[in-house]
């Protein structure tokens, strides 16, 4: 269902043909929610036939060009003011961490220290986004930049338990 409005709301930023909004995607939201190609297009279809998107120009080769409308933006301002309306938060990784006990310690310890590589390693990825980019441009940059800061937290954040949660493992070993 995000995807839907992770593409709607890219639109209502700036129109543009699927290449673009792809590009504009894998630049910036693939962050927050990663999507393929044929993903993208096909919702870019779905949109178009319920009328919450519209083609408004086809240029060379098919390209289409398409724009948000009344109906897509009123969604779109809908789905944003009504996060009671998403799904239950699920996470395949805090559910492993819970079921650590039932694997030898040292292979949980392994996972809980790949944990915290993958992320450091998001961690020096987004540090590297955010210094390589104007974030004061625009409303979407400023925005941009407040859902980096939290990827930024959330993967110290998570680097920092993971490394907690190893010397409890190590700890409770001797």
């Amino acid at each position: 269902m995000s995807l839907r409005y992770a593409a709607l709301g890219l639109l209502a930023q700036q129109p543009g043909s699927g290449y673009d909004l792809l590009k504009r995607f894998e630049y910036s939201m693939a962050n927050v929610w990663p999507a393929t190609q044929s993903q993208l297009y096909g919702e870019l279809n779905r949109l178009a036939a319920a009328g919450l998107i519209e083609v408004t120009d086809i240029g060379p080769r098919g390209r289409k060009e398409y724009r948000v409308t009344d109906a897509g933006r009123a969604d779109l301002l809908r789905w944003m003011t009504n996060p009671a309306d998403d799904p239950p938060y699920r996470s395949a990784e805090l559910l492993r961490v819970f079921l650590l006990g039932e694997m030898p310690t040292e292979q949980a310890r392994a996972y809980v220290a790949s944990v915290a590589e993958r992320a450091e390693t998001e961690l020096a990825r987004y540090e590297q986004l955010r210094d390589s980019m104007d974030w004061t441009v625009d409303d979407a940059g400023f925005y941009g930049r407040a859902a980096l800061e939290f990827g930024l937290r959330a993967e110290a954040m998570e680097a920092d338990w993971a490394r907690w949660l190893i010397k409890e493992i190590d700890r409770r070993a001797r």
